[in-house]
């Protein structure tokens, strides 16, 4: 098959998604591939780009894919991994959940974020693993494999979620770019984690319709991954038409660092270390460096708590249908439940104050074009020995600093940052560069400029 264009793949009748998954196990449903696959799914399509679906694209990929389509040998095409909360035409949605992977028919057609990628020549290699339902952070999935994240090529750390195999997908190569969904973080976390690059798209831009809710009125945005800068731009030129000539346009606005100004945010229980690092990477890349003061500080935080609150909220609105359903785990079903007190709790006064937000940050952005800020307060740990919990789920949740951008609808981007090599078993940090709406274009023009890290001498502010 030449493209992904105009191709409908064939759907794959839940219960017999579910019978093979039950007989090979958690790790053992690559049966599929083998045994059921041929008759449910080469029907219609082309050989070049047969499916392998779950426990084979699990093997090569270290659980990124939920699904995959292993492009053909010599094929130079762009390749584009969808994140599974994100319909396709033909193929069932499943959120990552066993239970909509057995009960959930397959999507009728493809979510609207997908339309310029249709028409443009690229290969979709399949669909992304995330956490269930997309609903916790850390990445963990037990139904379908929690995608690897071995920064140092040793040490098993958290992939983040719940964009997790669209993070990973990219930072293994198995794609050029992947589609993940942020609600609260769930780009960022992710790419902080894998040490990639991704970014979270003003609320609105990219229509989210076709897209497994969590927070349709609030929150939820789709946006693009990839590993380096130029495929994060081709990324997004796939969900905004015509982006790629705004990008070329804030390059040729702004072509050096010194005319950029970035307010510096220094935020409490941030590892000493991120923050150096931070720094020296912003000192080094020559940007104006304006430390914000602590007034802000108090105001972000602020809308850090209410943007978990609605968040929250809003989960247990859509999602507390799953809440006696047999194949959603306890974990999730936990979060779901927390969100119902939150709704009950705080959710009507927080939304109330988002305005005020909103207000206050772009006051900040007529001072700064940026605002820098870790992405994480830590570095991500790996799991506990009992795996996760909700417990941990809650302290990863705690240390991410991404809440509050999407409580104002703002574009962010999540830049890895190299760390001092003592003794890190983690080689990269994140930098999360937060513009004013509708500045994707601009970010990602900063973002090339860091990257860029030409010589200076300028000092970064005392924090």
């Amino acid at each position: 098959m030449s493209s992904i264009r105009n191709t409908v793949h064939k759907p794959v009748p839940a219960p017999a998604f579910h019978a093979v998954h039950q007989q090979g196990g958690k790790d053992g449903i690559g049966v599929i591939a083998r045994r059921v696959l041929p008759g449910l799914l080469l029907v219609g399509l082309l050989s070049a780009c047969s499916p392998v679906w779950l426990g084979d694209a699990l093997r090569h990929g270290k659980h990124a894919f939920i699904v995959y389509w292993p492009p053909p040998k010599n094929d130079h095409s762009l390749r584009l991994a969808v994140k599974d909360l994100i319909d396709m035409q033909g193929v069932v949605t499943t959120g990552g959940s066993e239970h909509l992977a057995k009960t959930r028919a397959p999507a009728a057609r493809d979510a609207q974020c997908l339309a310029l990628a249709r028409e443009s020549k690229v290969r979709i290699v399949g669909k992304t693993n995330l956490t269930e339902l997309a609903v916790t952070v850390s990445g963990k999935n037990s139904y379908f494999g929690t995608p690897v994240n071995r920064p140092d090529g040793h040490a098993r750390l958290i992939p983040g979620g719940s964009s997790s195999g669209s993070a990973v997908a990219v930072a293994t190569g198995m794609a050029d770019v992947a589609f993940g969904t942020d609600t609260a973080g769930s780009i960022r976390v992710p790419a902080a984690c894998c040490g990639v690059y991704g970014l979270k798209t003003t609320f609105g831009l990219v229509p989210t319709k076709g897209v497994l809710p969590i927070s349709p009125k609030h929150l939820d945005t789709v946006g693009p991954m990839a590993k380096d800068l130029p495929r994060l731009v081709l990324g997004m030129d796939l969900l905004q038409r015509g982006f790629a000539s705004l990008y070329d346009a804030a390059v040729a606005a702004k072509p050096v660092a010194s005319q950029i100004r970035i307010g510096r945010l220094y935020l409490d229980n941030t590892d000493p270390a991120i923050d150096q690092a931070i720094d020296h990477a912003l000192a080094a890349s020559g940007f104006q460096i304006i430390q914000l003061d602590p007034e802000f500080k108090t105001k972000w935080l602020e809308a850090e708590a209410d943007g978990k609150t609605v968040a929250l909220a809003d989960t247990w609105l859509n999602d507390r249908k799953y809440i006696n359903e047999e194949g959603v785990t306890r974990t999730t079903k936990m979060v779901i439940r927390q969100g119902e007190m939150d709704y009950e709790m705080g959710y009507k006064d927080a939304l109330k104050r988002q305005k005020s937000w909103q207000r206050d940050l772009n006051r900040e952005f007529a001072k700064v074009d940026f605002i820098a800020v870790p992405t994480l307060q830590t570095l991500p740990p790996a799991f506990p020995f009992w795996d996760s919990s909700v417990g941990f789920e809650w302290m990863v949740f705690n240390s991410q600093n991404t809440v509050g951008v999407n409580f104002a609808g703002n574009p962010a981007l999540a830049i890895p940052i190299p760390m001092p090599a003592q003794g890190k078993i983690h080689p990269v940090t994140s930098l999360q560069l937060v513009g004013p709406r509708l500045s994707e274009a601009q970010l990602l023009n900063a973002g090339r400029l860091l990257a860029a890290k030409p010589p200076t001498s300028r000092r970064p502010p005392a924090p």
